[in-house]
């Protein structure tokens, strides 16, 4: 039997999954992972214990799945993306913790970038709008506030990299220092038409160039495991940030497929092919996973809150004891009673980007109950996810091209049958969920298999990906169009709050 072992590195816990050569799921291992919060808006991982949890679950799978080290053929990487590192090439010691995607404390540098007019630059060269989310922003404050960091990275002392590159170079005992293209495309520093980084970029940020790992394609020979750490060397054969991961996980080869992630919140990816399609609906171009020196590409929309709707009705209103009440609670209702819920907890992202608009709850009556509202809030996450992807397809039709023909589906609100059905009610085209869910570490493992011969071509990875259920519409098109206008009534009144 051939296998293939997915590190998968998130920002709540490090997993590692074994997939068979047909992608299925042998054996999983996890460990959560710390969070550290300095200070309001500042979020950190201490990246000794992004390592050692990741070494260990790797280590746990192999010896829960009985398989030996011997057995497995290559090894892939996902990882939570734009989380920024800087450590010490000598020592392999890291010169502050890593600091998370969600942290906030680059926004004043991100205020004068804009106000010294890149930002046009920015979104040309790199997709990206200038914001604190990117790498090179948090990358810029370590320099800046790490004593002496600044002095070691011009001498050439310091590396910097997103959490695949750390993990490579921990993996390597100090050999290799290296990204891939999706990665990098989300640090702000990376010219996505080019596949390189950019020396202007490099210099508006005053970041050095020798901090820059090297820039492989997705699908690649990156290294090979020291042979200490498993028991045998094996080759780390493709890496890719979790949410491009799970777009290739998704098999999305091929212009106009499209993806949505149910997880904490929502991540919607369409692939655009080689095509840097720009968009006019306030959504982000980011570099796909990519199996050559071809520069492919995918436009990216994030829902803030998604699942953490169903959190914070367990835990805020206390509505339900565990997340997995959620559906029943919500079916025993026939519909939402004219209730809508505007989660949004910590302002609104793509297509609306307001930052200053807070959840609300209308349409309450005398018969509204818990149950109306548990509804609601389910219907939510679904609106959301579809406001963006009306986005995507005006985008698309605007640039020549279809609109969406299906969404597939992963995350974990996605085995949630009834939202699924209104997600597939509310876009009138079907919304397909794969056997395996686990989609960003299957990414991540095909990646490897590719570049390692397991696979002969996407055509081969197509055929492997298996629908468990497809869910078809049943809504009449006038009733869904009236339900996305009261949702889009919904959220002016939550913008205006």
């Amino acid at each position: 039997m051939t296998y293939l072992l997915a590190l998968d590195q998130g920002t709540s816990s490090s997993r590692s999954i074994v997939f068979d050569a047909e992608g299925r799921i042998v054996d999983i291992a996890q460990r959560e992972l710390t969070q550290i919060y300095p200070q309001p808006g500042w979020v950190e991982h201490d990246p000794m214990e992004i390592w050692s949890s990741q070494l260990a679950t790797a280590r746990e799978v192999l010896a829960k799945s009985k398989i030996a080290a011997a057995d497995i053929h290559a090894v892939g990487i996902t990882n939570q993306r734009e989380t920024t590192l800087l450590w010490n090439r000598k020592t392999g010691q890291p010169v502050h913790h890593a600091i998370v995607w969600q942290d906030r404390r680059a926004e004043p540098l991100c205020a004068r970038l804009r106000a010294d007019g890149l930002t046009d630059t920015i979104r040309e060269k790199t997709g990206l709008v200038i914001d604190a989310y990117f790498s090179g922003t948090k990358l810029r404050w370590l320099l800046d506030n790490v004593s002496g960091a600044r002095a070691a990275a011009e001498r050439g002392e310091l590396a910097f990299g997103t959490v695949d590159s750390w993990l490579m170079w921990q993996l390597t005992g100090g050999k290799v220092h290296e990204t891939d293209v999706s990665n990098a495309s989300r640090t702000m520093l990376f010219n996505v038409h080019r596949n390189q980084w950019d020396a202007d970029l490099l210099k508006a940020l005053a970041i050095p160039p020798s901090l820059m790992p090297e820039v492989k394609p997705s699908s690649a020979h990156f290294a090979d495991i020291d042979a200490a750490l498993l028991g045998r060397s094996l080759p780390i054969g493709g890496v890719a940030g979790d949410q491009q991961s799970a777009l290739f996980g998704q098999a999305c080869f091929d212009a106009g497929m499209a993806k949505n992630t149910y997880g904490t919140g929502c991540f919607l990816l369409m692939h655009t092919g080689g095509a840097f399609q720009p968009s006019h609906n306030g959504l982000l171009v980011t570099s796909a996973a990519q199996t050559g020196a071809t520069p492919q590409f995918a436009m990216e929309g994030s829902v803030f809150v998604g699942g953490a709707v169903v959190q914070w009705l367990r835990d805020g209103l206390k509505a339900i004891q565990g997340s997995a009440q959620v559906q029943a609670l919500a079916e025993s209702v026939p519909d939402a009673g004219g209730v809508m819920m505007v989660p949004a907890f910590t302002g609104l992202g793509a297509p609306y980007w307001d930052a200053d608009a807070r959840g609300t709850i209308t349409g309450l009556t005398r018969g509204t109950t818990v149950a109306h509202i548990a509804r609601a809030a389910l219907e939510s996450i679904a609106y959301q996810s579809a406001a963006l992807l009306q986005a995507m397809s005006r985008d698309a039709v605007a640039a020549g091209g279809a609109p969406v023909a299906e969404l597939r589906v992963d995350g974990g609100a996605c085995v949630n049958d009834l939202l699924m059905q209104f997600q597939a009610d509310l876009l009138g085209i079907p919304v397909v969920r794969p056997e395996v869910t686990e989609t960003t570490a299957l990414g991540a493992a095909y990646l490897a298999g590719l570049s390692t011969g397991v696979y002969s071509d996407l055509g081969q990875l197509s055929k492997l990906w298996r629908v468990e259920r497809r869910f078809m519409p049943t809504m009449g098109r006038p009733q869904a169009e009236e339900s996305m206008a009261r949702w889009e009534r919904a959220v002016r009144q939550a913008t205006a709050a």
